[in-house]
């Protein structure tokens, strides 16, 4: 475990510098838009270039040495932050060029990604990979808590560019923190020169679809991503219309997200996890989707912050749960592929779902929520009638349709037993 914490440590401090710029660029994009679609637009390009690059990152994960490959991801999300602030130093900086960026850091923060999600079982004991995916769960959450709260307080003072120079410095102690250690590499795979390029790509697919369980359990975290994915992407843009684009509010909703996962992630630590990790993945979607739902409803920051708070809770559980049932179902050395298969089913659908959730939001359900429409007047009574309401509705009917995807998985015989059978 020292080797994985020494590589954890590295991995929060780096995002939390990454969630500091992020927020900062989130308000700036917004000030410049006022438009839905423009920031989903952002989360769209971040998952464009992680399409394809997927298809070769199992392939080269499996590989490669999978240390250079996580210092590679780093430099280049380095590389982008620079050209960023270059551009705002100048006053050259647009909308579209942070869609380049987000295209940038996703292609190659997915190589990265998952060079360090394959290299887990090789430094974690099989009894503590949940305890370590909770570690993990623990690093997105800290930095959640962290980012926003000091970028508030640092923007006013060191700007933009301040922060971005405090960004290129946590990435400087992630890569350190790789040049100090040794990751374990898996032996290679045996391969027939016959074998084509296209068997070697789509081997991942194959290896899972051919496996029942693993089918299965393919098919309902996809269909739970997409309507969290699609809420998700009017997440920042409802709660900044409906707060008058105020800052303190939204930096507060993620502070308490991050509140919310860290104390769920230790809690986690601490129990060990679930002996049924199946089960544990369907409750946790059943008891963010629950709490989501609550969010959408509420209207003021008295709602929503301990409703992130519970909300966030779930998160841990199920991503750690998730993540343990590949990790002990796969050999390490088909690890990358495997992973690589299921990241491009999953970043497929979260692209068409960000793709969906700005034209609805701005094109369908604002304007119907505002238009009067007697098929929208009972909607209003729950969720009002000003800006950010058709944003609500989409994000309480998804956070519902994440309720019944857990529920559909307790009760579905055959995918209840494929869990169970893992």
């Amino acid at each position: 475990m020292r080797t994985f914490t020494l590589i954890w440590s590295g991995q929060l401090v780096s995002t939390i510098g990454s969630y500091m710029t992020e927020f900062a660029l989130i308000l700036w994009a917004w000030e410049v838009t006022g438009s839905v679609t423009a920031l989903a637009l952002v989360g769209f390009f971040s998952q464009l270039l992680r399409i394809p690059v997927t298809l070769f990152a199992g392939l080269m994960v499996d590989r490669f040495h999978r240390k250079y490959l996580m210092m590679l991801g780093d430099c280049i999300a380095a590389l982008a932050t620079v050209g960023i602030g270059i551009l705002f130093f100048t006053d050259s900086l647009q909308i579209w060029h942070l869609y380049l960026a987000a295209s940038l850091n996703g292609g190659f923060g997915q190589i990265q990604s998952l060079a360090y999600k394959a290299s887990i079982s090789s430094l974690v004991p099989a009894r503590q990979l949940t305890r370590a995916n909770s570690m993990n769960s623990a690093v997105h959450y800290g930095s959640a808590i962290f980012g926003p709260a000091l970028a508030g307080v640092t923007y006013p003072l060191i700007g933009l560019l301040g922060i971005l120079g405090v960004d290129l410095v946590t990435f400087g102690v992630a890569i350190a923190t790789l040049c100090a250690i040794r990751i374990p590499q898996p032996p290679r795979q045996k391969t027939t020169e016959r074998e084509s390029l296209w068997a070697k790509l789509t081997f991942g697919f194959r290896y899972v679809w051919q496996k029942p369980g693993l089918r299965s359990l393919l098919l309902i975290t996809t269909a739970f991503w997409f309507f969290h994915d699609l809420g998700g992407a009017v997440y920042d843009p409802m709660i900044l219309a409906r707060t008058n684009g105020s800052a303190p509010i939204l930096a507060s909703t993620a502070s308490a997200a991050g509140i919310g996962g860290v104390t769920g992630a230790i809690l986690l630590s601490v129990w060990g996890g679930p002996k049924r990790q199946g089960n544990g993945m369907l409750a946790g979607f059943i008891g963010a989707g629950v709490i989501i739902t609550v969010f959408g409803l509420g209207r003021s920051p008295a709602v929503w912050i301990p409703a992130q708070f519970c909300s966030s809770l779930n998160f841990p559980l199920l991503g750690s749960s998730e993540t343990a049932l590949w990790m002990t179902q796969i050999k390490p050395e088909y690890q990358g592929r495997v992973f690589a298969a299921n990241d491009l089913v999953l970043q497929g659908v979260s692209a068409i779902a960000v793709l969906l959730a700005g034209p609805l939001a701005d094109r369908v359900l604002e304007p119907a929520m505002r238009s009067g429409n007697s098929w929208t007047n009972w909607l209003s009574s729950g969720f009002g009638n000003g800006p950010g309401a058709g944003m609500a509705v989409l994000y309480t009917g998804c956070a519902v349709a994440m309720v019944l995807t857990g529920i559909g998985g307790l009760f579905i015989p055959n995918l209840k037993a494929t869990l169970r059978s893992l």
